[in-house]
């Protein structure tokens, strides 16, 4: 049967066409190995070998879990260079984000006789209200501004603490401000005087509780000096300063030079206070000690505005007159000059009067001498009685006629003025008053100065020879912290703190070490200290971190037993996070077995072992220990 002529043609065009399929499918194949194989290539460069390739046809897919969106778009743009961005299909998964971080939490507080104002986040549960009416219970309720926000999250460990602390520091601190963050407080206040100073920063220390971080800035203001006094002598032993006052450290620098080429030889220093009565203070200073200079010898006393210049006995007089006629034209204005020549005292047959008194070391008083009249015997009796005690005062002055008139002030001032030392001697004549003594304060011929200078008067002279000497210690007094620390240290070194095995029971032949450390805690004082443990790194490291703090917390209840105030310790563990020798010899583990004192210091600079409350400096010399949490035969 023939063939029709139609169909030859078709057999041919279908035959065509599946060698064509044919040929597309090989050549299909051919692209998609060629494409995965770039991009394979491209993917491992990169060193994302996390990532799988797969071409259909002209599209190419790309699978696999990227660690972030950023990694993830980093593969597309990289394969993006090898093949068209159009062709890529992109399966690649990145896994859920974790739970957003909580904030950090932190409030200020700002309190001064305004009212109080807080601002800042804080979690949400943690007292919000109650902060509030507690601050309303110092203020007022009308004076307290609260711009608090808070969040739900949990409440970070330390933050109670941490605010409880900044509320009653605030009690203390009328104007103050304090920042509080989780086991932190910073507070920066202003106080009275540098003896209030000092007594604040001694209470926040004690009352601040174990672990926090505190960080004290209290200043305190300059002294209000009244009157504003300087007085400077110079004689044949040389020059000094009975007392100095200046109002900035550019006017002390001034003054102090001034004095020194007037022959002051030494250290020497000026009080910077306000009160000064004119900005030309240090230029009025500087003149007059120049003055005196020029006359050789004398004392020149400013109190405020009136400059008292007394030349030495036998100073020439026309010296005398050339330098006072060209000091009263160069003074500043406001102040006035009162020049004084001393002429030798006339003598009668009774001789100079005078009246004296003395303190002995012990307080015992004398008064001798000379005095006006009845009254005044008793006044002074009854003055310095009131003074130094009515056990201590022995009158034995007699009543003497021809004094002069100012003789009952001179007196009074000269006992007020002997009641600032610890011992000496005041003596009273027509022509001077001299005060000579000890004082356990550097500021006290200063302060007498000044007294003396306001009572007796512009025209009238007096002499000081106070020297300073170091207060006695107390019998009582306790170690400083640092050197309690030492002593800790070393009554360890004697006798180590070791535990049963494998628990937190102190061995019963640490009780001797036990006593010694309490005896001296008990002669420590108020100390902020934190108690570790440490192990060796055998066993579970949670188990040695669990057991560290076990037994640590059993030496703090062992000193609670022994009645050693413990309010300021803190126990900690450290597991065996912070060894002092090598863990792979039994020695190396013995040293690492240990319990150490440390001070807990405000200083945020210096380091500490990881998570530590305090800063103490890792890698110190251990003096105690104890045993490790093993899973070994020492257990």
């Amino acid at each position: 049967m023939r063939l029709s002529k139609l169909m030859i043609p078709g057999l041919a065009f279908a035959a065509a066409a599946g060698l064509s399929l044919v040929a597309a499918g090989f050549a299909v194949t051919a692209v998609e190995r060629s494409t995965e194989s770039g991009v394979r290539q491209a993917l491992d460069g990169g060193g994302y070998t996390w990532a799988e390739v797969t071409a259909d046809g002209l599209q190419v897919l790309l699978e696999g879990t990227a660690p972030d969106e950023a990694t993830r778009f980093s593969v597309k743009s990289l394969v993006g260079t090898v093949v068209d961005a159009a062709r890529i299909v992109d399966g690649m998964e990145v896994p859920p984000a974790d739970g957003l971080a909580p904030p950090r939490f932190s409030a200020e507080i700002l309190r001064n006789d305004g009212g109080i104002s807080i601002i800042g986040l804080i979690p949400a549960g943690s007292g919000r209200a109650a902060l509030v009416e507690e601050l309303e219970s110092l203020a007022g309720p009308e004076n307290v501004a609260d711009f608090l926000e808070t969040a739900k999250y949990g409440i970070p460990e330390g933050w109670p603490e941490a605010m409880d602390f900044a509320v009653e520091a605030l009690k203390l601190l009328p104007r103050a401000k304090i920042s509080v963050a989780a086991g932190e407080v910073s507070v920066t206040a202003i106080s009275g005087s540098e003896e209030a100073k000092a007594q604040l920063e001694e209470q926040l220390g004690r009352s601040a509780p174990p672990g926090l971080r505190l960080a004290l800035d209290i200043a305190a203001p300059r002294p209000v000096i009244t009157p504003f006094t300087l007085r400077f002598l110079l004689d044949g032993n040389g020059a000094e300063f009975d007392a100095c006052s200046a109002e900035s450290e550019d006017s002390r620098d001034r003054i102090l030079a001034a004095a020194r080429m007037a022959g002051l030889q030494g250290e020497a220093d000026c009080v910077i206070g306000m009160g000064v009565p004119s900005p030309n203070w240090a230029r009025a200073a500087e003149l007059s000690i120049a003055g005196l200079a020029e006359l050789g010898g004398g004392s020149v006393t400013i109190a405020n505005a009136d400059i008292t210049l007394v030349a030495a006995e036998g100073t020439p007089d026309a010296r005398f007159d050339h330098v006072v006629g060209e000091l009263e034209g160069a003074l500043p204005r406001v102040f006035a000059l009162h020049a004084v020549l001393p002429v030798p005292e006339a003598q009668d047959a009774g001789g100079v009067p005078e009246f004296t008194a003395t303190l002995s070391p012990e307080g015992q008083v004398q008064l001798r001498g000379r005095l006006s009249d009845a009254a005044l015997r008793k006044v002074a009796d009854s003055y310095a009685k009131a003074r130094f005690g009515s056990g201590n005062v022995h009158t034995a002055a007699r009543v003497a006629a021809n004094l002069p008139a100012d003789w009952p002030v001179r007196v009074l001032a000269g006992l007020e003025a002997l009641s600032y030392l610890q011992r000496g001697a005041v003596t009273v004549t027509p022509g001077n008053v001299e005060l000579r003594g000890m004082s356990y304060r550097r500021d006290a011929p200063a302060e007498i100065a000044r007294f003396l200078s306001a009572k007796l008067g512009e025209a009238e002279t007096y002499g000081l020879d106070i020297i300073y000497e170091k207060p006695p210690e107390p019998k009582d007094k306790p170690l400083p912290p640092e050197l309690c620390e030492a002593q800790l240290a070393s009554a360890q070194s004697e006798g180590k703190i070791t535990f049963e095995p494998g628990s937190a029971t102190i061995a019963a032949d640490s009780a001797g070490t036990m006593d010694r450390i309490a005896e001296i805690l008990g002669r420590c004082g108020p100390v902020r200290l934190e108690i570790q443990g440490h192990t060796d790194s055998q066993g579970r490291e949670a188990m040695n971190q669990t057991l560290s703090q076990a037994r640590a917390q059993s030496v703090l209840n062992e000193l609670r037993a022994r009645r050693v105030v413990t309010s300021t310790f803190a126990a900690k563990g450290y597991g065996e996070s912070t060894p002092i020798a090598d863990n792979g010899t039994e020695e190396g583990r013995e040293a690492n077995r240990r319990i150490e004192f440390k001070l807990i210091r405000p200083a945020a600079s210096a380091e500490s072992p990881e998570g530590s409350t305090g800063e103490e400096t890792p890698g110190e010399e251990a003096a105690d220990g104890s045993e490790d949490a093993q899973e070994t035969t020492e257990q």
